[in-house]
């Protein structure tokens, strides 16, 4: 009894840092897509959650694009957008990706 009680603590206080991780890079996320990121994604995209009306590039609350598909366009660029590996480093890029294809609900590739 006493080993499965250990166990169940165990368990559960390390599903709560890995929540306070999942919380840590969505707020990080959400700081480079207002103001962090040069240029900031914020000046292009619409993105309800960063309270952000960008009107250039596509609304990604309608496009709700997958994390593989965000990274792509960090890296790559898309359209009139340009990459940004000058300007962001692979893990902010990763954060970025995370956080739109997280609060969009992203699937789409």
């Amino acid at each position: 009894m006493v080993k499965f009680s250990c166990m169940l603590v165990l368990s559960l206080s390390m599903s709560n840092a890995f929540a306070m991780d999942d919380a840590a890079i969505l707020e990080q996320g959400r700081k480079l897509f207002q103001t962090d990121a040069d240029p900031a994604c914020a000046i292009c995209h619409t993105l309800a959650d960063a309270g952000t009306k960008g009107k250039i590039g596509p609304v990604l609350d309608v496009l709700k694009p997958s994390e593989e598909r965000v990274l792509n366009a960090l890296k790559n660029g898309k359209g009139g957008m340009p990459p940004f590996v000058d300007h962001l480093t692979v893990d902010q890029m990763k954060i970025l990706a995370k956080y739109v294809s997280t609060v969009t609900g992203g699937n789409n590739p």
